[in-house]
């Protein structure tokens, strides 16, 4: 077994265990061999090779193997077989469906593994060997693909697309930091619901720059992805009655590089710009399609202009924390016919680096986190890290305080390091914030339920915001910096771990009164709400899972910060 099979095989099982999935990890029994510890589920004759985690479970798999009926199974489309006789007939489609994306996930790791060396060696020609000095919006791409290659701190099958080949990800995907030019799609002007006053810029394709002149006045253009065109877009123009209304442009036009997430592109020409588009995939999960709902366009801005006023009556983070301006969209009332024009604020000196990409290797063989060390923290990435912690936390903690937690996840937080009159300057970028959860009966900030379209985003005590700020802010943003640290021995796991409650405690106890049920949530609780991204993105219904929003669908684990 390679060793790319045995890291798949591994993350899998400890979802799977962390996910409870055929009870076992309620159900089954520790016991001790020669080899070490094992967890038996007796009645169902399987048991699996354990060591103690302690992230977001108190045990992870020790080896890529499922012991049926006493025999050893190392094979993953066999382990899952194994799970999926124990499912109940009803779930059986959810696993078969796993397999095929964990076999695609594999695929795609092996690209990775061949695309690697060629990669690097075209990210330091294109922006130079030291990822310290690749400043301003276009370099950040660089940070993008590194980030692409690391695994997902939940989700074991994070690097597989559904549906797409090798050669869709070689000319599509960050990982492989290709570039490649938009369709676009002439509409009826009435046919476009349209927000945004800001005028478009000046490279947005009018019908007849793309060879449709008979269409100027009448029609307004949208791109497509290209892996969004035929069998999925001629199914989008029927269902909305656009069939014989909408042009597509014969040649393409507008060249730009995918970010982290993929269906959002950054424009090579103007690349504070990012083109927010459909695909007709899915990741983390298999009903984690990667389409635009029109209502979370919506939401996003609405999301926006929240966080605009946190900051109007908190300006102490008026310097530090940005946000992308997503004002601008238009849609076609339907997921595949929409586009968000996202644009970024000017930070042409700064290194802005999502948080996913911090523990990513760099082309020279360190950790993204070293670099950014070297050159704005004397060399240590803790001290780098306790800046983060410190900003980090004390927003997040603040919005706690106005009735609002955010899905702002390691893909969605950027890091923005400068140097400004001699000093380290550290601040924050958010995007898509189109997924909050708010407290209305203690969120006083004038924005009213109508502004967002979808319910679940209000609540009505502060359960779904704690939930949120832990599995987020706490499990990804944070928490698995400080377990990839000590991983990678830059510093001992008590000392990155005590430095996060220190910082965490810090913040709620500024809070007063209000932060008490942070308090009691993270810092004081037996165990944590933990993501069962799995089972309710790929291996059960929602009706099975109870699942009312897959990414808000939780499980429970240790509190790694209890007691430190």
């Amino acid at each position: 077994m390679s060793d790319t099979v045995e890291q798949l095989t591994l993350r899998v099982l400890s979802a799977l265990l962390r996910e409870d999935v055929a009870g076992l990890r309620s159900r089954g029994r520790l016991t001790r061999r020669a080899d070490g510890r094992w967890l038996v589920l007796v009645d169902e004759r399987i048991a699996l090779p354990v060591e103690p985690d302690g992230f977001q479970c108190e045990l992870c798999a020790r080896l890529p193997l499922l012991e049926v009926d006493g025999e050893p199974c190392g094979e993953l489309p066999a382990i899952l077989a194994a799970f999926r006789a124990l499912a109940d007939p009803m779930d059986a489609t959810g696993f078969t469906e796993f397999t095929e994306e964990c076999r695609q996930t594999l695929a795609t790791m092996l690209l990775h593994e061949r695309q690697l060396p060629v990669v690097l060696g075209e990210l330091v020609e294109r922006y130079g060997d030291d990822p310290a000095a690749w400043e301003g919006p276009l370099a950040s791409l660089g940070f993008d693909t590194l980030a692409a290659h690391l695994d997902h701190p939940v989700y074991p099958t994070a690097r597989g697309r559904a549906g797409l080949d090798t050669g869709d990800l070689l000319r599509h995907a960050p990982e492989c930091h290709p570039s490649f030019e938009l369709r676009w799609l002439a509409l009826p002007a009435e046919a476009l619901t349209v927000h945004g006053s800001a005028p478009l810029p000046g490279w947005w394709p009018t019908p007849a720059m793309l060879g449709l002149p008979e269409l100027d006045g009448s029609h307004l253009t949208i791109p497509v992805h290209p892996l969004s065109l035929g069998a999925p877009l001629a199914e989008a123009l029927r269902a909305t009655g656009l069939t014989e209304h909408a042009v597509l442009a014969e040649h393409p036009h507008l060249a730009v590089r995918p970010t982290l997430s993929m269906r959002t592109v950054a424009v090579l020409d103007d690349p504070a710009c990012h083109l927010k588009l459909p695909l007709a995939t899915a990741t983390l999960g298999l009903r984690n399609r990667r389409t635009i709902k029109p209502g979370t366009l919506r939401d996003g801005a609405a999301g926006q202009r929240l966080l605009a006023q946190v900051i109007a009556r908190e300006p102490r983070f008026a310097d530090t924390v940005l946000l992308a301006d997503e004002q601008c969209y238009a849609h076609a009332g339907h997921e595949l016919l929409a586009v968000l024009l996202r644009r970024f604020p000017p930070a042409p000196e700064s290194v802005a680096v999502p948080l996913a990409a911090l523990l990513a290797a760099e082309p020279g063989g360190a950790l993204v986190i070293d670099r950014l060390a070297d050159r704005f923290y004397g060399g240590d990435p803790v001290a780098l890290y306790d800046a983060l912690l410190t900003l980090l936390l004390d927003w997040q903690t603040t919005l706690f305080a106005h009735g609002i937690a955010l899905e702002s996840h390691q893909q969605n937080t950027t890091l923005l390091l400068d140097r400004a009159d001699g000093r380290t300057r550290l601040r924050l970028l958010y995007k898509d914030n189109d997924g909050p959860r708010i407290n209305r009966s203690r969120c006083r900030l004038p924005l009213s339920d109508e502004e967002f379209d979808d319910g679940r985003i209000f609540a009505d005590d502060d359960r779904a915001l704690t939930d949120l700020f832990t599995t987020i802010t706490g499990h990804l943003c944070t928490a698995a910096l400080a377990f990839g640290l000590a991983e990678h021995g830059r510093a001992p796991l008590d000392t990155t771990l005590g430095l996060l409650r220190k910082r965490l405690g810090e913040a709620v106890e500024r809070l007063g009164p209000v932060g008490e049920p942070l308090r009691a949530a993270l810092l004081d609780a037996e165990r944590l709400p933990v993501k069962a991204m799995v089972s309710a993105g790929s291996l059960y219904s929602k009706a099975r899972s109870g699942a009312a929003d897959i990414n808000k669908h939780y499980t429970s684990g240790p509190n790694y910060l209890a007691g430190r």
